[in-house]
């Protein structure tokens, strides 16, 4: 299993435990602001260098 799954199946695991044990509009909250807070902590030379690394995949 590569780490990315890994890390993918550990969010699900997080999330599904978040659901039953948070009312659902705290759990979504958590999920939305986490990736978020995440991008909002970048400097501004690494927000551009995501952007342009995004756009340049979906125009493949």
């Amino acid at each position: 299993m590569s780490n990315n799954a890994k890390i993918a199946a550990g969010g699900v695991a997080v999330g599904l435990i978040l659901l039953i044990w948070l009312p659902w509009w705290a759990a979504l909250l958590i999920v939305l602001g986490v990736p978020a807070a995440a991008y909002l902590a970048l400097d501004p030379a690494q927000r551009r260098r995501l952007r342009r690394v995004t756009r340049k995949e979906i125009g493949r």
